[in-house]
């Protein structure tokens, strides 16, 4: 069973896991990939450029790997011609799930203001 967290201001100094959590998902596009990737599973690069309309090929790709270095996405590189390249959501990146049902949530009570 997890240990009970209690929301706190934290110590000065030290790191706060809340800023770390949202220096990883909280640049733009970031959070609308993990949100595709835990909806969909796996997709090509085209399938997630496609989804998310005015994000340039760059931005994603540096958003990827930004994503990978984390560990939140897995990238797979197939040796075909051409290459086939796949991104899937990992175990660390599926533990993100709750808080977006939980922004998804409070995003609802805003639209019956």
């Amino acid at each position: 069973m997890l240990e009970p967290i209690v929301l706190n201001k934290g110590t000065p100094g030290e790191p706060c896991p809340i800023e770390a959590t949202l220096d990883i998902i909280g640049t733009k596009w970031t959070f609308l990939i993990v949100r595709d990737l835990l909806l969909e599973g796996t997709l090509r690069f085209s399938d997630l450029l496609k989804g998310m309309e005015g994000i340039s090929p760059k931005t994603l790709s540096l958003r990827l790997k930004e994503l990978e270095a984390q560990g939140i996405v897995k990238r797979t590189v197939y040796p075909e011609v051409p290459p086939r390249v796949e991104y899937m959501i990992t175990e660390r990146g599926r533990q993100l799930e709750s808080i977006f049902i939980e922004l998804k949530r409070f995003g609802l009570t805003l639209q019956g203001k």
